[in-house]
């Protein structure tokens, strides 16, 4: 039996920017993160374009984003040691209020993405560190990590 991609299960671009909204103001209300979510001449459409993001993730339509120039805007920044974690407690408190399945599967699924994701963007955060160009964009779903030049396996 073939299970939907999680964009879909999940309930598509509605909950996503739903999720991104919700993580977004609680990353603001956070001491540690308000600041690099607070900066001047941020993208004014930061919000739906990270739900684009993490939508295109999961399974949904392409946003336009790849992953070297996501990784690039986190890199070299030196951030705190403690950013990952109180951006993981964000993201999984956002899910957790959002409107999604009240599915343990899926809300793994989420969570173990963005802990994947944030250990790839503080190992680039010190000062100094390159992103790699062309990286493709990660897809996750229900058995974990792809690339887009990598398939997932058959369901």
């Amino acid at each position: 039996m073939d299970r939907p991609t999680i964009y879909e299960y999940a309930g598509g671009a509605p909950a996503f920017l739903a999720v991104a909204t919700d993580f977004h103001a609680r990353c603001l209300a956070d001491p540690v993160l308000e600041h690099p979510f607070s900066h001047p001449g941020q993208n004014p459409d930061h919000v739906t374009r990270l739900a684009a993001y993490w939508g295109e993730v999961f399974g949904g339509p392409d946003s336009g984003l790849d992953q070297s120039a996501v990784l690039y805007l986190h890199a070299g920044t030196g951030a705190e040691t403690d950013l990952g974690e109180r951006f993981l407690s964000c993201f999984d408190a956002a899910v957790a209020a959002a409107d999604l399945p009240d599915d343990p599967d899926l809300r793994a699924a989420m969570h173990d993405y963005m802990r994947w994701a944030v250990d790839e963007v503080m190992a680039l955060s010190p000062k100094g560190s390159v992103v790699p160009p062309g990286l493709s964009a990660p897809r996750w779903d229900w058995t974990g990590l792809h690339r887009a030049a990598d398939p997932p396996p058959p369901a």
